[in-house]
C-alpha cells in the first residue's frame, strides 16, 4: 500500500483558490463531524458543571436583560415608539434577536482562543473549533427560545405558523456575526486589547439598530443611519416573519442577505490563509 505523502511549502495556503479554499474547508467540517459531536458534548455540559443554578442561568438571563428596558419604558424615560406588540413581550423577542446575532460573533471571535491548549497539542482542522461553538451557541439560544415563546404567548402574542422558516431566515445573521468575528478571532489572537476594543462597538451597533424601539423610531438623520445598517433588516425582519409571519422589506433583507454571505466567505478565507501565521504567534 502506498503511503500518503503531505507535503508543506512557504505560504502554500495563500496560492490555493477561493473557491479551492471554500471547498477545502467544508470537506474538513464534514470528515470531522465526530470530533465536533465530541467537543460540543464536553463543553456543553462542563459549562454548567460547576454552577450552583446550572442550565438555569440559560432561563434567566434574558429576563434580567430586559428588566432594564421595561423599567425605563414604563417610567417614561425611553421613548421606543409604536412597536405593535406589548413591549416586554417585543423587547424580549428582539432581544432574543439580537443575542443570538451576537453570540455568533463572539463564539467566531473565540474560535482560535477556546481551543488554544488543544491547537498547540493536536493537529486538526480548525474550522471545528468554529462549528463546535456555534453549536453550544445554538443550544444555548434554543432552550431560552422556548422560553421567550411562552412568554410571547403570556402576553398574547401568538406566533406565525411561518416561524418554521425561523432556521433559514436567521442565516444572515450567522453569515455576518461569523464572519466579523472570524476576523477578530485572527486579529485578537495576537492583539487583544483590539479584540476588547471591538466588543465596545459590536454594543454600540445595538443601539443603532431597531432591537429597543420601533423601526420608525428617531429623526431624519436617524433614520438614515437605520437604513443603510444591514443589522436594521436582519434583525426586524426575523422578528417580523416570527410575529406576523411576513418579510416587509424584501430588497433590505436581500440586499442585507447578500452582504452577509460575501463578508462571511471572505473572512472565512483570510481566517484559513492567517491562522497557521497567528499559531506560531501564540506558542
Amino acid at each position: 500500500m502506498k503511503d500518503n505523502i503531505t507535503v508543506y511549502e512557504p505560504n502554500q495556503r495563500l496560492n490555493i483558490g477561493i473557491f479551492k479554499i471554500w471547498g477545502t474547508m467544508i470537506r474538513n467540517i464534514v470528515r470531522s463531524r465526530d470530533l465536533i459531536s465530541q467537543l460540543f458534548k464536553r463543553d456543553f455540559f462542563a459549562a454548567y458543571k460547576k454552577s450552583f443554578l446550572g442550565a438555569t442561568w440559560i432561563f434567566i438571563s434574558p429576563i434580567i436583560g430586559i428588566l432594564s428596558w421595561v423599567l425605563m419604558n414604563y417610567a417614561g424615560v425611553l421613548k421606543p415608539g409604536d412597536v405593535g406588540i406589548p413591549y416586554p413581550a417585543y423587547v424580549l423577542l428582539s432581544s432574543s434577536i439580537w443575542g443570538l446575532f451576537m453570540g455568533f460573533y463572539q463564539s467566531s471571535s473565540e474560535t482560535l482562543n477556546a481551543g488554544k491548549g488543544f491547537i498547540m497539542q493536536v493537529n486538526f482542522p480548525h474550522e471545528v473549533l468554529l462549528i463546535k461553538q456555534t453549536a453550544q451557541h445554538l443550544a444555548n439560544f434554543l432552550l431560552s427560545f422556548a422560553l421567550t415563546i411562552l412568554i410571547l404567548l403570556f402576553f398574547k402574542v401568538v406566533p406565525s405558523w411561518k416561524i418554521i422558516f425561523f432556521p433559514v431566515a436567521i442565516m444572515p445573521l450567522f453569515f455576518l456575526g461569523a464572519g466579523i468575528g472570524l476576523v477578530i478571532s485572527v486579529v485578537g489572537a495576537v492583539a487583544m486589547d483590539l479584540q476588547k476594543g471591538f466588543a465596545y462597538v459590536m454594543q454600540f451597533l445595538m443601539y443603532i439598530t431597531p432591537v429597543i424601539y420601533a423601526p420608525e423610531s428617531g429623526n431624519s438623520t436617524f433614520q438614515f443611519v437605520l437604513r443603510w445598517n444591514p443589522l436594521t433588516y436582519l434583525v426586524c425582519e426575523v422578528r417580523n416573519l416570527i410575529i406576523y409571519g411576513k418579510i416587509n422589506e424584501w430588497h433590505g433583507f436581500l440586499y442585507s442577505s447578500l452582504f452577509a454571505l460575501i463578508i462571511f466567505l471572505i473572512s472565512w478565507r483570510f481566517f484559513y490563509i492567517a491562522e497557521e501565521k497567528v499559531i506560531e504567534k501564540m506558542i
